[in-house]
């Protein structure tokens, strides 16, 4: 068993967090139903390398996420830093201790209460604990909430992303940053975060609670890194992941830099404007430089995109769209999680395990060595062979990569094609189907990849209640796509969808160049041009000229790398 250790920093990365772990605790409760279907019980994806065994101090079992969550101070909601398997620690009384003889004042918060859905667990998980003891004395039961009150209270209520959480975490999990500002809206660049880790102290505790999870692992894989790089968490990771580096250096790190669309707000001011594309600048040169591979995510608007076509999201709400980038990186993550089954070995149920190390390799290893990867994501996925749909999987996966080359026709590039829960026809697909079907359909492909993976797996994602109601009425009870709209409500979620068929993409591609050049094009015009405007701020977040041309000239490598003729163009940035 090769183990995982996920990372989440920030607001967004710890939402998107929040779904993925409760598809997994959704993969876990399937198995052990009795009369649960048995592709979830024989799905031959072991858990143990995303989760570990542990024993409280009462002496119960526990089986948590391997995870590592930093946030804001103050954005857990409901939920205690120290976890959900032990009790809320209580501040000590430091009233008795005289510092100061001036007269003091004592504000005290109460801890906020939990929503119904939160509500209801609580009183599951009290049920199930005392369900062989019979209740003699209440003469009024309680009335039990039901599922659909649980989806309205979510879906007009998110403050957290606790709020949606049914995991629980160990006390080392969920780290709070300690810092002095007051207003979320201001953390919103790569200097604040800088300041943040300035002071020392909260890298060193970071770098504790990750060695805590690293040194019980038997074999480290490789660690799953989230981030919200959109204001200052971007910072506090690379400051995180150079560490990383320095101490786990032949450990490969899988980089999710995600951003949500309230993120893309434009600039009040052209001051503003200058922050918002230096930010961009930094996050991406310093992010990539500290990491195997790197995933960029976060579209504009996901309503506005091609999943429209089965999807109906309101981007405002982080609750919707986080959802649908932790389905994509779940599905990323099987081909990690396979059980072995030997060399000459064949599984009903998978085929195409890679580890990460295996992937990182694959994608970014290459003559090339682009290490910027883009996510391609069908939800649901197309059935086999189904006259209904006159699309393929692969030309009906949409990007969740923004700022991509759209109909790049590249002969070098690379894919890591991963499908799972197809259907073909009514029954579900075995994996020789799907390998057959993708088969053919790579060889009527044009332009086809110079080299691509496939892994399948039967087991499909599961839609835990939770989940939003994102499915628009053309989405059947099993995903199945329909080419008229289903009766009912026009949003469906957990209660009339239990599952889909999904399929996800990784692709080392020159599509990304776009992405490159817009960067190295700004830190240059704003940072780097005689009298250019953002020199003194790049200074004041503690960049001096010598580290703000070495990003530039990172960036620029890169581009050479995906285009050889590239190097004359980003010359004319020198000559400026």
């Amino acid at each position: 068993m090769r183990e995982i250790v996920t990372i989440q920093v920030g607001e967004f990365a710890n939402y998107i967090g929040s779904h993925y772990w409760n598809f997994q605790d959704e993969l876990l409760g399937l198995a052990e139903e009795p009369q649960g279907d048995p592709v979830y019980k024989s799905s031959s994806l072991n858990m143990d390398v995303l989760y570990r065994s542990g024993e409280t101090a009462q002496g119960i079992l526990t089986y948590c996420p391997r995870l590592l969550s930093i946030g804001y101070k103050g954005t857990l909601g409901s939920l205690s830093s120290s976890g959900s398997l032990s009790p809320r620690i209580s501040q000590p009384d430091t009233s008795e201790i005289v510092t100061w003889p001036g007269n003091v004042t004592r504000y005290t918060a109460e801890p906020r209460e939990k929503n119904i859905f939160l509500q209801s667990l609580c009183e599951e998980e009290t049920a199930n604990l005392t369900s062989k003891v019979t209740d003699q004395g209440s003469s009024h039961p309680q009335r039990q909430i039901t599922d659909k009150e649980r989806i309205e209270c979510l879906e007009n209520g998110v403050q957290y992303w606790t709020d949606f959480s049914k995991v629980q975490f160990h006390p080392r999990s969920l780290y709070e940053l300690h810092g002095s500002w007051t207003d979320v809206e201001k953390f919103d660049n790569y200097g604040i975060g800088e300041e943040i880790l300035s002071a020392g102290f909260q890298s060193e505790e970071m770098n504790e609670r990750l060695r805590f999870f690293i040194e019980e692992c038997d074999h480290l894989q490789g660690i799953q890194f989230i981030v919200d790089d959109s204001g200052g968490f971007s910072a506090i990771a690379a400051g995180f992941l150079e560490d990383i580096a320095d101490e786990y250096s032949n450990t490969p790190v899988l980089l999710y830099s995600a951003r949500s669309p309230a993120s893309y707000k434009l600039g009040k001011s052209p001051k503003e404007s200058v922050s918002r594309a230096l930010h961009d600048a930094v996050s991406f040169s310093r992010l990539s430089s500290c990491c195997k591979l790197m995933v960029p995510v976060g579209l504009p608007s996901l309503s506005r995109s091609r999943f429209s076509s089965t999807l109906s999201v309101e981007d405002q709400k982080l609750f919707h769209s986080s959802a649908i980038y932790a389905a994509s990186i779940h599905s990323v993550s099987i081909p990690f999680r396979m059980e072995s089954h030997g060399v000459n070995a064949e599984s009903l149920y998978i085929s195409g395990a890679m580890d990460v190390g295996g992937m990182v390799q694959m994608l970014a290893g290459q003559a090339r060595q682009n290490m910027i990867t883009i996510l391609d994501l069908a939800m649901p996925a197309q059935f086999l062979n189904d006259a209904n749909n006159q699309s393929t999987i692969l030309r009906s996966l949409c990007s969740l990569t923004p700022e991509i080359e759209e109909n790049n026709d590249d002969l070098h590039s690379i894919e890591s094609l991963i499908v799972h829960g197809a259907f073909s026809g009514g029954r579900r697909a075995s994996i020789s189907e799907v390998e057959k079907y993708i088969q053919t359909e790579y060889q009527n492909e044009l332009p086809r990849p110079m080299a691509y993976h496939l892994t399948a797996a039967s087991c499909p994602l599961p839609i835990p209640l939770p989940f939003p109601s994102i499915f628009n009425n053309r989405v059947g009870r099993r995903g199945e796509l329909s080419t008229t709209r289903l009766g009912g409500a026009e949003r469906r979620g957990s209660l009339e969808v239990e599952s889909v068929p999904m399929a996800a993409r990784l692709r080392s591609s020159s599509a990304v160049k776009p992405i490159i050049e817009r960067r190295l094009g700004n830190l240059h015009r704003y940072g780097l041009q005689r009298g250019a405007l953002g020199v003194e701020l790049l200074r004041s977040w503690g960049f001096s000229k010598e580290e703000v041309e070495d990003m530039g000239e990172a960036l620029r490598k890169m581009m050479m790398l995906l285009d050889p003729n590239a190097d004359a163009a980003s010359s004319e940035f020198d000559s400026d």
